[in-house]
């Protein structure tokens, strides 16, 4: 078996191996010049007033509209995203992933049940104000990541996880796919000793059937996905939210619907 017929497609089926800033797959760029385009046409301040690469006064995160509260984010200093509240509404629980492009990732999480809320964002590094453009340079040590808020009497952590192992591939070290750099990194990153214990005891489960051979096609035989306490969650551009829910860059919405099952087409 050859090298590249190893490469699993868990999340997406387009992966290209051109890079923007070392790492930016082709299908990102295309993605991103599209909605640069979109938006100078529609802002007569061309993209930084419409949301690429940063955010602007007056308008409210798409994180802030779906909490529907008083939990405002907190801006950071000048440039850069917004960061997320630490804490969940009240009767939620929060969670956090990364694996790889966060659009597919965060598709997988919508569809899972008692799943309320999910947006995409930075996570793990120092920069304190992180914009995509900064990130998919490799420079701010941030991961694209996706943060969920959960019923925990619909949804349990463990189910979470699940979704997490069916759909990234936990083996190989800052990447996805052909998607290559250390924002592409997988990682966990728990907010309590709970959801440490049963990530820890997922992961023990996953490396064991690795090494039996019970588990899906992946690229390693041992499970890398960083597992590290949660830091400050920088909550992505507006046009990165729901991005394939809403039809990516094709205009063809993909399927959100809790239990849906049809394939992810990461860039669209």
């Amino acid at each position: 078996m050859t090298a590249s017929s190893r490469i699993p497609r868990a999340l997406c089926d387009c992966h290209v191996n051109l890079a923007f800033h070392a790492s930016l797959s082709l299908g990102k760029i295309l993605a991103v010049l599209a909605h640069i385009t979109v938006f100078s046409s529609a802002s007569p301040q061309g993209p930084a007033a419409s949301g690429v690469g940063k955010t602007f006064s007056g308008h409210q995160s798409a994180a802030q509209a779906r909490m529907g509260s008083s939990q405002s984010a907190t801006r950071t200093q000048g440039y850069g995203c917004e960061k997320a509240p630490a804490q969940a509404p009240a009767g939620q629980e929060i969670a956090t992933f990364a694996g790889g492009c966060f659009w597919g990732v965060e598709l997988a999480f919508q569809r899972v049940p008692g799943v309320s809320t999910t947006m995409v964002g930075y996570t793990q590094g120092p920069d304190p104000s992180p914009t995509y453009e900064t990130v998919c340079s490799g420079g701010t040590g941030h991961t694209e990541a996706v943060q969920v808020y959960y019923n925990p009497s619909e949804c349990t952590y463990d189910s979470l996880l699940n979704c997490f192992f069916q759909h990234v591939d936990p083996t190989t070290k800052n990447r996805q796919g052909m998607d290559m750099g250390t924002q592409y990194r997988s990682g966990i990153y728990f907010h309590n000793e709970e959801q440490k214990a049963a990530a820890e005891k997922a992961i023990a489960a996953t490396n064991e059937k690795l090494s039996s051979n019970m588990f899906r096609r992946v690229i390693g035989t041992k499970v890398v996905s960083e597992l590290l306490p949660a830091q400050d969650f920088y909550i992505a551009e507006k046009y990165h939210q729901q991005y394939l829910a809403k039809g990516g860059r094709f205009s063809q919405p993909q399927d959100a619907s809790k239990g849906a099952t049809e394939k992810i087409r990461c860039y669209g």
